[in-house]
């Protein structure tokens, strides 16, 4: 008797630590400004996709708007504005570029290069400083052909399309390694990522589509650490997969923080119980902020919130929550992070950018 009262007591006291253990994960005290990026009275955003910020503080957003054309559906809508460190507007780069057709994600380099990610064209653009096209990785299908459509994407169960070297399709995201070698998260289709070298030459790919350790689901965001190691956000795994250059995977990031009990999806019915869990922390957006002790943030459509990392999966502070004041966010599609506190957030469904200025010491 005395024995089995002892293991129900060690058994609460466990159950009850576990339980204080998630919830002593801090909320991060932050500000907002919703604001900070100036408009041409001619230009507005659309999906607010992208959004990068060079070593000058220059802020590029990739945005869904403006230039769309075409019909209702399958219209081209993908256009990259700069803004100066002020939130000035300073120019639209690539106007009518030939591989604009659906905006997903713009990054900038260790040398201020631009490179822009385009979903629907299964293209990704290297831009000089100057905004001319330097690097082309990728091509859509010809607009002469009668039968060109996008690539369908093939359910569980169905055959995939055979990979090719260097052919994309719906990619997501790059980064680079501290050599300059190119990586490439090649998407909603394929589940792989590609690795080129600084030239551009195709060195390998790893990845096919599963759930299974270095398979992918949506590999939808992808960064890079001060070592090499790349970190892939597999959002249709709810996970995050770490490798080394070379593809070998090292590591397995899962985010598991609790969700309260308020929570509301931006739009859609209430989510609650099994499916809120197995859609809070699934990876829409990471990135990783400069040495020398770097972290990994990483945003999630339900319930909204952004989480900050250690490097190796430690979850250390939580931000935010699903909505249309600032603050709130309406599904972070990509996130810029030049230093610890200072976050900029595009916003597909409130299209906008914010820059959150973090205070985790209040």
């Amino acid at each position: 008797m005395k024995t089995r009262l002892a293991c129900v007591v060690l058994l609460c006291l466990l159950a009850a630590f576990f339980v204080f253990a998630q919830q002593t994960v801090p909320e991060i005290p932050f500000d907002s400004n919703a604001g900070f990026l100036k408009f041409p009275d001619s230009i507005h955003l659309g999906e607010a996709a992208g959004v990068a910020v060079n070593s000058k503080g220059h802020v590029y957003v990739f945005s869904r708007g403006s230039t769309a054309a075409g019909p209702a559906y399958a219209a081209a809508a993908a256009q990259v504005l700069e803004f100066d460190n002020t939130g000035k507007f300073v120019r639209e780069i690539g106007h009518g570029l030939y591989a604009w057709a659906f905006a997903h994600t713009v990054r900038v380099d260790r040398d201020d290069n631009l490179w822009a990610v385009d979903k629907g064209s299964d293209m990704i653009i290297k831009f000089n400083q100057q905004g001319r096209v330097s690097m082309v990785f990728g091509r859509k299908k010809e607009a002469s052909d009668k039968e060109a459509e996008p690539w369908e994407r093939r359910a569980k169960g169905q055959p995939r399309y055979p990979q090719a070297d260097g052919q994309f399709r719906q990619p997501t995201d790059v980064t680079w390694d501290p050599q300059g070698n190119i990586y490439i998260s090649d998407g909603y289709v394929n589940s792989r990522v590609a690795k080129y070298d600084k030239n551009g030459d195709w060195v390998k790919s790893w990845g096919e589509y599963g759930t299974e350790k270095g398979q992918f689901d949506t590999p939808h965001s992808i960064a890079a650490d001060a070592q090499g190691n790349i970190y892939v956000a597999d959002r249709g795994n709810r996970r995050i997969q770490v490798f080394n250059p070379d593809g070998n995977h090292l590591r397995t990031i899962t985010i598991n923080v609790p969700v309260p009990a308020n929570a509301k999806p931006w739009f859609g019915n209430p989510i609650t119980g099994a499916a809120a869990t197995a859609q809070s922390g699934a990876p829409w957006a990471i990135c990783i902020t400069p040495g020398p002790t770097q972290y990994l943030y990483s945003s999630d459509a339900f319930p909204g919130r952004i989480y900050k990392l250690t490097l190796d999966g430690k979850v250390v502070g939580v931000l935010g929550k699903s909505g249309r004041q600032p603050k709130q966010f309406g599904w972070i599609h990509e996130m810029a992070c030049p230093s610890e506190n200072e976050l900029y957030v595009a916003e597909i469904l409130n299209w906008r950018v914010q820059k959150l200025t973090l205070k985790p010491g209040k």
